[in-house]
């Protein structure tokens, strides 16, 4: 038992209040059976590339028995060339949407075909000619001439929405002048709002959606505890999961509330802050 009083005059208080603070949070540090990572911003440099570094530290943190997840904003086909070559034990994309195990469908989080398409509606009303993609399962429809051209998107169907959707989007998306605009939108069909830092681009999500809910969900078909997690981020949609998982870190480039809300923070994404974090922390950690 830790003599509280004692270890205040022996020159440790700071320590010991520190060290009581995580325990009492059930944030004491132990090698996760989980790793979470978001993509943009934290595992991926700025150039889009990942580190063979990177991609060696996480394939021995698998060999050790410790399951490895993506966790982003992307849809599916946006993620996939980086599915492809981190292998993931498990792929949540569509910002906490949809959940896949290689080509299982693990779980799905969508609006009905009714929902859908009343948001494309109300977003083309109010902004016409407004870009606007549609994500159902692996699948993106996008109003776009310049598919071909995009980065992440090359694979989207094109899709100019005159006539009703017959999908349960798991995510629409538009490109809109303002975040008023999107929130009074999202208002009306009382969905989620989903805002990129340094972006004009917004995320409509069902209300009961995201990255917490598909982790909650993931614990539970996997068979384990959100504290038995360590997960890494950069922006705002990143915090929850940073705050609910047993230890959450935060990269250094990550934004200050990301930061505040984090257990640690390592280096920046293009530092391969994610790798050092590992290998510090559960590669080199002594048993």
């Amino acid at each position: 038992m830790i003599n509280f009083g004692t270890a205040l005059f022996n020159g440790c208080g700071v320590y010991m209040l520190e060290l009581l603070l995580l325990i009492y949070r059930g944030r004491f540090m132990s090698v996760p059976k989980l790793i979470l990572s978001d993509l943009d911003h934290t595992l991926l440099r700025q150039d889009g590339s990942i580190s063979d570094y990177s991609l060696d530290v996480i394939r021995r943190c698998r060999e050790k028995g410790i399951l490895f997840a993506v966790a982003t904003a992307r849809y599916w086909i946006g993620a996939e060339k980086y599915i492809g070559l981190l292998k993931p034990d498990y792929e949540i994309t569509t910002d906490g949407t949809l959940i896949h195990s290689s080509d299982r469908l693990v779980y799905s989080c969508e609006f009905d075909t009714e929902d859908t398409n009343r948001i494309i509606r109300d977003l083309l009303s109010e902004v016409p000619g407004a870009e606007i993609t549609v994500a159902s399962g692996k699948t993106v429809y996008w109003n776009s001439r310049h598919i071909s051209e995009s980065e992440k998107l090359f694979k989207a169907i094109y899709n100019d929405y005159s006539e009703p959707v017959a999908v349960r989007a798991n995510k629409i998306v538009a490109e809109l002048p303002d975040e008023g605009t999107a929130r009074d939108i999202a208002s009306r069909i009382d969905c989620r709002l989903q805002c990129y830092r340094g972006e004009k681009w917004y995320a409509f999500v069902p209300k009961h959606s995201g990255k917490t809910e598909a982790i909650i969900s993931l614990a539970k078909y996997i068979g384990i505890n959100v504290s038995e997690m360590a997960a890494f981020g950069d922006d705002l949609n990143d915090m929850e999961m940073l705050s609910m998982c047993g230890t959450g870190i935060a990269v250094a480039n990550a934004i200050p509330e990301v930061i505040r809300t984090a257990d640690s923070v390592t280096l920046s994404n293009d530092e391969d802050g994610v790798a050092h974090w590992l290998e510090d922390n559960i590669l080199n950690k002594s048993v």
